[in-house]
């Protein structure tokens, strides 16, 4: 992508409703535009972030079995009052009536969709165990709104749903999507706490969160630093020594991020829809089912909050929304044609960049730019470096330059593909 045909406008200073790190350089870096309290247009570099989260989240998921649907975001209001949650969602649910008068809602969750869809294709034992998930828009209508992506009205999530025979089935698909959560937060470069917590609205049974310790969090957890064991403080008794039930070490209690949830249903919706199957035994029973969600937008927000300096974002690899920031230096017509034979050469190799052919900025407001879009490696070319037949290459989050041949450039990066 060439940067003077990117629809990019970088600010200065970010607008004084920005309170918290993530939310500033998203907005200086043009990444995300605000449309109104709580509602977020996503630009190209933050759409193509998204996208990448997406793919990690997308990898992770069909790689213990699930399968990708789309499920429907206007859901009538005769399937909520099937689990008697049409007047008791919190946050409540959006209302809304289409010109016959009937009532509908947009969906916060999927629960009732994704039950009443398998319906008519659980019909016994030999069909189970069934997962599916989807990335969709959620609205969910929040009291208030507060640090950009990390609470929002309307929001991309992930949501998983699982349908098992018995107890040891679930156990054990349970336990899956607890280390395809930690692939997924590892991979997008934070480090995340499995917290146990309460189910809410979802459920009476004790869930797990993923919580990363953050000031600017607005959960609270306390945790063990040296087992990682920790929970919520909404639902845990703490004992008055303070200590860690595992390992015996001093719990630190935090204010926390809450990155994904996985819930234990058992058969509550099930049994709300009459969704059963005819196990081995004949005789018929409720699937126990399991639900399991990431919200996409608040994950990108802590990717932030987790990988930034003074200058801007520090984005890890497999989120960034190019691999190389390639800046041409100075407006000269050989540059210039070894600039563009470069560039074409990484997008025929099938590496990821972007390419500064702007002749409108100086240096230094390249240099800046880049260091707050924080795209992986910078590769510069001047006169200076093609004197020497080279680029000039620098990680984002080092301080150190080198110089490669012009003739190596792919094999320096091909590793990154």
């Amino acid at each position: 992508m060439k940067q003077s045909q990117l629809l990019y406008k970088s600010l200065k200073d970010a607008p004084k409703e920005a309170d918290i790190v993530s939310h500033k350089l998203l907005l200086r870096g043009d990444f995300v535009s605000q449309l109104a309290s709580g509602i977020y247009s996503f630009l190209p570099l933050g759409f193509m972030v998204l996208k990448k989260i997406e793919g990690i989240i997308r990898y992770e998921m069909t790689k213990i079995g699930a399968q990708e649907v789309f499920l429907p975001a206007l859901q009538p209001k005769s399937i909520w009052e099937k689990t008697n949650r049409w007047d008791k969602m919190d946050p409540p649910l959006f209302k809304l009536k289409d010109r016959h008068q009937k009532e509908f809602a947009l969906g916060s969750t999927h629960e009732e969709v994704v039950t009443s869809l398998v319906l008519s294709r659980i019909q016994s034992y030999k069909d189970l165990p069934l997962a599916l998930f989807q990335i969709q828009d959620k609205f969910r209508n929040e009291m208030r709104f507060t640090g950009g992506l990390l609470r929002t009205r309307e929001f991309l999530m992930k949501d998983l749903y699982s349908f098992h025979k018995d107890k040891d089935e679930f156990d054990s698909f349970f336990d899956r999507v607890i280390k395809s959560y930690e692939n997924i937060f590892k991979r997008c470069g934070i480090n995340a706490l499995k917290s146990e917590a309460s189910g809410g609205v979802f459920t009476s049974e004790t869930t797990y969160e993923f919580q990363a310790v953050s000031e600017v969090g607005e959960d609270r957890i306390i945790y063990c630093p040296k087992c990682n064991w920790a929970a919520n403080l909404e639902v845990v008794k703490v004992k008055t020594d303070n200590k860690c039930q595992k390992c015996g070490s001093r719990l630190v209690p935090a204010n926390s991020i809450e990155l994904g949830h996985t819930f234990r249903l058992g058969t509550k919706y099930s049994k709300f829809f009459d969704l059963t199957f005819i196990d081995k035994d004949g005789t018929k029973k409720n699937p126990i089912m399991g639900c399991y969600g990431i919200g996409l937008g608040r994950l990108m927000a802590a990717i932030v909050e987790f990988n930034n300096d003074k200058k801007g974002i520090i984005w890890p690899k497999e989120t960034a929304p190019f691999m190389i920031h390639f800046i041409q230096l100075e407006n000269d017509r050989k540059v210039k044609a070894y600039a563009e034979k470069i560039y074409n050469g990484l997008i025929k190799g099938k590496i990821e960049v972007l390419y500064d052919d702007r002749d409108d900025k100086t240096i230094g407001e390249k240099f800046a730019e880049a260091d707050l879009i924080g795209i992986p490696y910078r590769v510069l070319i001047s006169k200076k470096t093609l004197a020497k037949d080279s680029v000039e290459v620098k990680k984002r989050d080092k301080d150190n330059v080198k110089l490669i041949k012009i003739k190596d450039i792919y094999k320096e990066f091909e590793k990154s593909l």
